[in-house]
């Protein structure tokens, strides 16, 4: 389930229902930023950023993840909102 909702982030759509489930009000903001900087949509940087943390996180930030799965009551969300997190890091957790 979580694979497919990595590989279903280029759509529009996907994201903002992603950011209504996370109930995150100021992550869309983030994401537009952050998208802006980049010179890229708000989706597609989202899931580049994304992809790129599945790819290239470490041991450690994989047991991390498997952990927050385990103890959730929907393991794909709750691993979205902590891969968000560690890529979007909200203002002053940076």
């Amino acid at each position: 389930m979580l694979g497919k909702f990595i590989n279903d982030l280029d759509d529009p759509q996907v994201v903002l229902d992603l950011v209504a489930a996370l109930d995150a009000p100021d992550l869309l903001a983030r994401i537009g930023r952050a998208a802006a900087a980049a010179g890229q949509t708000p989706s597609a940087y989202l899931a580049v950023s994304v992809r790129t943390f599945v790819d290239t996180a470490s041991d450690d930030a994989w047991v991390q993840l498997v952990g927050i799965m385990n103890r959730a009551a929907d393991p794909s969300l709750a691993a979205m909102r902590a891969i968000v997190e560690a890529v979007l890091p909200a203002e002053g957790k940076r």
